[in-house]
């Protein structure tokens, strides 16, 4: 097969895979071959990924506050790092590509070990655990902020701002004209959020719908992910609201396109859903998931919001009659969504898997200049 091989690594959650695979898609699209490095959670979310092979290799989450745990971690760190060595050796890639979490670890370890060309891809506003532990190794840092907090000055000149790739799903959807918004309504909401936003959300908005009057509930069409477990009790609730609409579903295939049909989006702040919702250009509503140890998602949300493009709600601050009362605001306050959607616009970016396939590739290209003399 022709092309040059570039492994990339990532964890089988959808934060992780979902920029690879966007990268993956480029790479592949330029002539090179990919293969995915993964744990086992690979399952439910690569089975769309564009790689030749799909290795599985054994990792961990480091635990310091339980150090009875730490020896059979670090095992298994170095049991997956012994490993990625042999799938290298056997593969010959021209470079290793991680995207963040413990599962890139060992890949990324036993590549800088082995002087393979090494980057790191890190999704959120504020560099992660893995990544920066990594970064002193690898020989270059993409990130999809502007600003990334913890990033220390030795890190500073391997940094290169390329953004967070989206999926292709998502940029069909790329700069979707935004909805009219009509004082007769509807307005269109959607709410959403990972399996433990799904279920606060699920918990949360009813209570806001019902402190509403008849008149704001009447004008207001909502889609919403709801835990599988959650949908009939919500489902229960909301058709006695009087909505002008709603459609509650466990998963939808298409969410990109339910956002670019939306007013305003009630969300978390992951890195992948603030990508597509700039990329897309919607304003939103963000609670960041409390208790995250490197308040990841409150960073990537105030982010978003800086630009204009969105409010940030700690969700511990959250009360339903004052939350029912600003989201009528926003949905009746003229210009104030329509021009958010257009900051959302600034804050996207569609190129991110193309700017960092050519940093990929050249750093592969500088790498094997300097090893070659």
């Amino acid at each position: 097969m022709t092309g040059q091989l570039i492994i990339l690594a990532a964890g089988g959650t959808g934060g992780h895979l979902f920029p690879a695979q966007s990268l993956a898609e480029e790479l592949v699209a330029r002539g090179n071959r990919v293969q995915l490095v993964t744990d086992e959670r690979v399952r439910d979310y690569g089975k769309s990924f564009p790689a030749e092979k799909t290795h599985i290799v054994e990792s961990a989450t480091l635990t310091p506050g339980k150090p009875w745990k730490l020896p059979r971690q670090f095992m298994k760190l170095y049991e997956g790092s012994a490993k990625a060595k042999r799938i290298f050796v056997a593969e010959k890639p021209a470079a290793v590509v991680g995207f963040g979490g413990y599962p890139s670890f060992p890949p990324l370890l036993a590549a800088s070990q082995m002087k393979l060309p090494t980057l790191v891809h890190e999704q959120n506003a504020v560099l992660g655990r893995a990544n920066k532990m990594l970064g002193a190794r690898v020989d270059a840092i993409a990130c999809s902020f502007a600003s990334v907090s913890g990033v220390t000055p030795p890190l500073q000149g391997k940094i290169t701002f390329t953004g967070n790739p989206v999926r292709a799903i998502a940029l069909k959807e790329q700069g979707a004209a935004y909805p009219q918004l009509n004082s007769a309504g509807p307005y269109k909401l959607v709410v959403f959020g990972g399996s433990q936003g799904a279920r606060y959300f699920s918990e949360f908005m009813p209570k806001v719908l019902e402190v509403m009057s008849a008149e704001q509930r009447g004008k207001l069409s909502i889609v919403q992910q709801c835990r599988a477990e959650d949908l009939t009790a919500t489902q229960h609730l909301y058709e006695g609201l009087g909505l002008a609409g709603f459609e509650l579903q466990a998963f939808f295939g298409d969410m990109p396109k339910r956002i670019a049909n939306a007013h305003l989006v009630v969300s978390r702040s992951g890195a992948s859903t603030i990508a597509e919702l700039g990329v897309i250009g919607r304003p939103a509503v963000m609670v960041p998931l409390p208790g995250a140890l490197d308040n990841d998602q409150l960073r990537n949300a105030e982010s978003f919001a800086a630009a204009g493009a969105g409010w940030v709600k700690p969700q511990a601050a959250l009360e339903a009659q004052s939350f029912a009362q600003f989201l009528n605001a926003l949905f009746t306050g003229g210009l104030t969504l329509p021009a958010a959607a257009a900051k959302a616009l600034t804050h996207g970016k569609p190129d991110a898997a193309k700017r960092l396939a050519d940093l990929v590739l050249n750093t592969i290209a500088g790498k094997t200049r300097v090893t070659t003399g």
